[in-house]
């Protein structure tokens, strides 16, 4: 795909010499003049009716905000109670859309580095130039966004990194494209997969932009989850990101304290979970039980598995059932583990085979979110999948997971949010692992290109990586009729020196809501919880 920078001969204005300010005096609330960029226009936003996933491609979505949102053809009594519904909304779950300074300059760089040809390469044979088409989400939010956080002034010229990727995509947003291409063909000069946490996560986020514009981010997004790399890379990748970022590390461990002292005084226990991945966190729970003076004579446990999954080794959810069995074996634990092949969202609670005098435990260990809420469809399968387990009347639930909003916020905003949340991790790996470490280039390219690719690129169903912030998780379990259950003071405890003996003074630890907060210094990245 050729990008080609706009000519300097031009008599467009540069798009360094934008402003965006405030409309004169007497203008709409609801408009934001942007003069000085290629083409002078009013943004309007569209009306409130218009969904959050709406699906138009982005030049015919700017273009229907900006030519019919007159005042004449809106209905202002129901627009009103749709802001109300709104506020109400986000005053009741606590869901922030946007958070930080777009304008500030984390990442600027001393010198730029020559692009790495292998990531870059490796993403442009992706983008065929006869890829399915994969609309855009429309939302022409550039004007409300700086506006809600009275952020009026943008830089003369971008300089850092951020800057320039943010500029992309409010360009991307506004369906400026030409735009977009020349800033993604510079951001491409400037990042490296072994350069500083800058330039590692620019490398991701602009090839995530250029599938986005490409309208490829479905294609990309399928070829990184399908094109499978050797399968100890993929394993050793999702096992080192465990390991290496504490904060995934210790959701895992907060949520095995919780069930252990579920377990506390139970003779037959019984766990189910709807996604093991490789079942990292039940090594060490079995390992912990094993270890108990007192522990349960029977422990059973229910994975669930979705038989088209690409994501297995061979043997899929069996073998690493029996790899489970295998240690409990070794370790004096009675266990017996049982795969149930089905997806999510298919799953009676006949398939789970309760059984009357177990002490029944449900972990949601980073799965919830790939659940489609009321945003996606009507069938709301996040809701529906908490109520069913609601239903089984489990002894404890355990939740844990991303705390940032990349589900309802449209697509700007959810940039942001992005670009926030994963600055804060890719810093975070560099406390833990060399720049030039193979493992650390497997863990960022294996798991978290993957998420940022989808995050950016994908709209719709497609869109599967749809975190939620801490409140609105603590809402949606709370009216699905659980209570928040708290971790004792003496796992808390033992959680955080560990915390601190093993790992950078960075990293934070947080009780709030009744929930653990990990983070990377003043940024929450995980929330663990358990309810009953």
């Amino acid at each position: 795909m050729s990008l080609v920078r706009p000519s300097k001969s031009s008599s467009a204005p540069s798009i360094w010499e934008s402003r965006v300010h405030k409309g004169t005096s007497g203008a709409s609330p609801s408009s934001v003049s942007v003069s000085n960029y290629p083409s002078d226009y009013t943004l309007q936003e569209c009306p409130f009716g218009t969904s959050r996933e709406e699906e138009l491609p982005i030049s015919q979505a700017s273009s229907s905000c900006i030519q019919s949102c007159s005042p004449d053809q809106v209905d202002y009594d129901n627009d009103e109670i749709r802001l109300k519904l709104k506020e109400l909304e986000r005053a009741l779950l606590n869901d922030n859309d946007i958070e930080g300074d777009y304008r500030g300059d984390p990442c600027g760089l001393d010198k730029d580095m020559d692009i790495d040809n292998y990531w870059a390469n490796q993403i442009k044979e992706l983008l065929l130039p006869n890829s399915p088409k994969e609309p855009s989400s429309a939302d022409s939010n550039f004007s409300s966004i700086f506006r809600d956080k009275a952020v009026l002034e943008v830089p003369t010229r971008p300089t850092t990194l951020k800057e320039l990727l943010i500029y992309c995509a409010a360009a991307l947003s506004d369906g400026r494209l030409q735009e977009a291409s020349a800033i993604i063909n510079e951001l491409r000069q400037m990042v490296s997969i072994q350069g500083d946490p800058p330039q590692r996560i620019a490398a991701y986020m602009v090839e995530a932009l250029a599938a986005r514009m490409a309208a490829s981010g479905k294609v990309l997004y399928k070829a990184l989850r399908c094109k499978e790399p050797p399968s100890w890379d993929r394993l050793s990748a999702m096992q080192i990101l465990f390991e290496v970022c504490p904060c995934f590390r210790f959701g895992f461990m907060a949520a095995n304290a919780a069930i252990l002292e579920a377990f506390s005084g139970e003779e037959r226990v019984h766990i189910i979970d709807f996604d093991i991945n490789q079942g990292s966190q039940y090594i060490t729970l079995i390992q912990s039980l094993a270890a108990q003076p007192v522990k349960p004579s029977f422990f059973r446990m229910t994975g669930v598995d979705d038989p088209e999954s690409v994501q297995r080794t061979v043997g899929g959810l069996k073998t690493i059932g029996q790899r489970l069995e295998k240690l409990a074996e070794a370790l004096g634990v009675p266990f017996e583990f049982r795969a149930v092949a089905a997806k999510t969202a298919d799953v009676t609670p006949t398939m789970l085979n309760c059984r009357p005098g177990e002490a029944l435990v449900v972990n949601f260990a980073f799965q919830l979110h790939h659940m489609p809420d009321e945003s996606v469809s009507t069938t709301n399968e996040r809701d529906q999948l908490l109520r069913m387990v609601k239903g089984l009347n489990p002894k404890l639930v355990t939740v844990v997971e991303q705390d940032v909003n990349t589900n309802t916020a449209p697509f700007f905003p959810r940039f942001i949010e992005a670009y926030n949340y994963y600055s804060a991790v890719f810093e975070s790996l560099d406390a833990t692992l060399p720049r030039e470490s193979p493992d650390r280039i497997n863990v960022e390219k294996h798991c978290l290109a993957r998420d940022i690719v989808n995050i950016v690129a994908c709209e719709g169903e497609e869109r599967i990586e749809r975190y939620e912030v801490a409140g609105k998780w603590r809402a949606r379990v709370t009216m699905a009729g659980f209570t928040s259950c708290p971790l004792t003071s003496s796992v808390k405890s033992s959680i955080r020196d560990l915390l601190f003996d093993q790992y950078s003074n960075r990293y934070k630890v947080k009780d709030e809501g009744g929930a653990l907060h990990f983070g990377w210094e003043d940024k929450t990245l995980i929330v663990a919880s358990a309810w009953r």
